[in-house]
């Protein structure tokens, strides 16, 4: 367990130039907090004590903002950045050395009592405000860009955007940080393609209308 604390502590000097001390990570982080309070819920709930365990949650949501339910499963080092808003549901499974923005949700889709939210793998980035939805499964170093909502099974090593979230590219070099504003736009390249095309239909166009014309001018002169 001491192991474990260790190595969420250099976690968070690892992932946020903000951390300064120790003292500051241990007092000033209600990320490290709410995962520290869930690994204590999260005891309780596999040992039978689910209400207690829940009450832990609750009151790990009303300290820190984050709402943790006791049964999800946590991977280690896992850090939660600026986590206010952050939910994350019974069912889901994340794993090592994963990372999440404020406002992340990893949420079900379904009423019925069983797997129902999703699956993470190792080094997963999930950019702020980004929705991961249902019984998914998101592959190993996979990037989720700010605001996306993921619905669909992602394959490891990707970067995915958008609502709903496509694939954009590949990295073969698996980071743990995500420069939202160097992410690409799936619908830039789209819409470049078709205003291109819309130009060249215009100008076709323009080209016809004046054949048009001079042949209706011969004819007139012909008639004439």
């Amino acid at each position: 367990m001491l192991q474990g604390v260790r190595e969420d502590i250099r976690s968070v000097f690892a992932r946020d130039p903000a951390a300064r001390s120790l003292v500051e990570v241990l007092l000033c982080y209600p990320g490290l907090h709410a995962v520290w309070l869930h690994r204590v819920a999260h005891f309780f709930w596999r040992t039978g004590s689910r209400t207690f365990a829940r009450l832990i949650s609750h009151f790990n949501r009303f300290l820190t903002g984050i709402e943790i339910h006791p049964g999800a499963r946590i991977g280690r080092r896992f850090f939660i950045d600026h986590g206010m808003g952050v939910v994350i549901g019974e069912t889901t499974e994340v794993g090592d050395d994963v990372l999440l923005y404020q406002g992340v949700v990893l949420g079900g889709t379904s009423l019925v009592k069983k797997k129902r939210h999703p699956t993470l793998g190792n080094r997963v980035v999930v950019g702020t405000g980004a929705a991961v939805l249902g019984p998914i499964n998101i592959g190993d170093g996979v990037l989720i860009g700010a605001g996306s909502v993921v619905i669909k099974n992602v394959p490891e090593g990707v970067t995915v955007v958008g609502i709903p979230a496509r694939v954009v590219g590949e990295h073969r070099k698996l980071p743990i940080d995500l420069e939202h504003g160097k992410l690409p736009d799936p619908f830039a390249e789209p819409l470049r393609l078709l205003f291109r095309e819309c130009s060249r239909l215009h100008e076709r166009v323009q080209s016809l209308e004046a054949e048009l014309a001079r042949l209706k001018q011969e004819e007139t002169r012909t008639e004439k």
